[in-house]
């Protein structure tokens, strides 16, 4: 018998129940809740190195992301009304058109207060944007926020992309050196502009 039979037969012999397991009850799982989620998700968005905005009744998303990031030569977006924009994920050929991209600003879906970060479907055909932009803009309504990981996968749906991640901040690493370095793999920091 090989090492590894023997190792199985050792686990099989030692098995008080042999079958199949029912799924845990998730009800039972609520999560944290918090009286304002909104100010934990604001807290915790900068404690993860992201900022925040509120988006004042009246003003102008596309002055308050150019007032953001004044350097910014390129901006890349599919988001409706974002007139700074000069590429767009969905018309570019290739995903290697986006990339130069000063400021990404996409449409976030779920915010979550007990860890800052944000489901982000892939309503572009380009998701690059996401990932290739030095700097990415989140525009999330406040409405949108929940207070646990529990209740966000309830909220989250799938688009016809059938993809969407949860970012959290503007990517990060210490594996080198225990070096913290900033923009290791996507973006070098990330906005949030909470609207109404």
């Amino acid at each position: 018998m090989s090492t590894k039979e023997e190792i199985l037969s050792r686990y099989r012999r030692n098995m008080k129940v042999k079958g199949q397991y029912d799924m845990p009850d998730l009800d039972a799982l609520n999560g944290i809740e918090y009286a304002d989620a909104v100010s934990q998700f604001i807290a915790m968005s900068r404690t993860v190195g992201g900022e925040v905005v509120t988006l004042e009744p009246g003003a102008d998303v596309n002055e308050v992301i150019r007032k953001a990031y004044p350097e910014a030569k390129v901006f890349a977006s599919n988001v409706p009304g974002i007139a700074i924009a000069q590429r767009n994920p969905d018309t570019v050929e290739s995903a290697q058109e986006l990339n130069g991209t000063d400021v990404g600003i996409v449409q976030g879906d779920v915010g979550v207060a007990e860890n800052g970060c944000i489901w982000v479907p892939q309503t572009m055909k380009e998701r690059a944007v996401c990932f290739i932009s030095e700097y990415l803009v989140i525009l999330l309504s406040r409405n949108n926020i929940v207070s646990n990981m529990h209740q966000a996968y309830c909220r989250i749906r799938m688009t016809d992309y059938g993809y969407g991640c949860f970012i959290s901040g503007p990517s990060k690493t210490a594996d080198i050196a225990q070096a913290l370095v900033m923009g290791a793999q996507a973006a070098r920091g990330v906005t949030v502009i909470l609207t109404d």
